[in-house]
């Protein structure tokens, strides 16, 4: 085992740090929030973020709402690298296999997203074609809704066609088109739209995924080509966890339907 598996057990097996990673593995949080979720004091909280963050797992972004505060963003795709190599240096026996897909009928949902957005953040994608594209990706259809821009930014247009995305066509969409809608979960990806997003029906699960607005990048178009790209990439890792997740507890779901019908 080399010294970057134990300094990352080490991390995550603190069991506090392991609650803070637990918090922000299903949602980005404020040092407050988190302090409120874990009973602990801030300068607590806040001296074991810092360790995660010395070790890679956890980054720190300003908000774009108050840049007096600060979101905390767990490295999804790190910590999974990190503990599937750790085990399969423990034991070759111990390396991942990769979960099987349970077969769904043509046209069935996984589950009902929205997507947020700020109406004057200029959006990289139409996440409601990147969640789609994902999910068919993955041989399943699921269902999503996006409040996307009027008019996407060249830049962004190009990113997400090299994506097999096409945004032409889109048109934006105000939050009371979906009143009457019901979603199982919705995500805020503003820190703006976080500070005011109001209650739904049926309380869906909100998530909230601190994502910088790459159209506020000074220059030109290939001057802030990059930070569309690590928006677009981003967005991109984070849709696949979620589609794991949403299909993880669709899958747990029926199976426990399954079971209280044959009882």
């Amino acid at each position: 085992m080399t010294r970057v598996h134990r300094r990352f057990l080490r991390l995550a097996g603190h069991p506090l740090r392991w609650r803070l990673l637990s918090e922000l593995a299903s949602s980005d949080r404020r040092v407050g929030e988190l302090c409120a979720l874990a009973g602990r004091r801030q300068s607590l909280v806040s001296y074991h973020l810092r360790q995660l963050r010395d070790g890679g797992l956890v980054s720190m972004r300003r908000s774009a709402a108050d840049g007096r505060d600060s979101y905390y963003v767990l490295d999804l795709a790190r910590c999974g690298e990190l503990l599937s190599s750790a085990g399969a240096s423990l034991h070759p026996g111990l390396v991942p296999i990769p979960r099987p897909r349970a077969a769904r009928e043509p046209g069935s949902a996984l589950a009902r997203v929205l997507f947020l957005l700020h109406r004057q953040q200029r959006s990289l994608a139409d996440r409601r074609g990147a969640l789609r594209a994902a999910v068919r990706r993955r041989g399943e259809r699921g269902q999503a809704r996006a409040a996307i821009p009027s008019r996407c930014m060249p830049t962004a247009v190009r990113v997400m066609r090299e994506r097999g995305i096409d945004l032409a066509g889109r048109r934006s969409k105000r939050l009371d088109e979906f009143a009457a809608e019901r979603f199982d979960y919705v995500i805020s990806l503003c820190d703006r739209v976080r500070e005011v997003c109001p209650e739904f029906p049926d309380w869906p699960e909100l998530i909230h995924w601190s994502i910088p607005d790459p159209a506020r990048e000074p220059g030109s178009d290939e001057e802030t080509l990059p930070a569309f790209e690590r928006t677009a990439t981003e967005l991109c890792t984070r849709i696949g966890f979620l589609i794991d997740a949403i299909e993880q507890t669709t899958t747990e779901q029926e199976a426990n339907r399954t079971c209280l019908t044959s009882s």
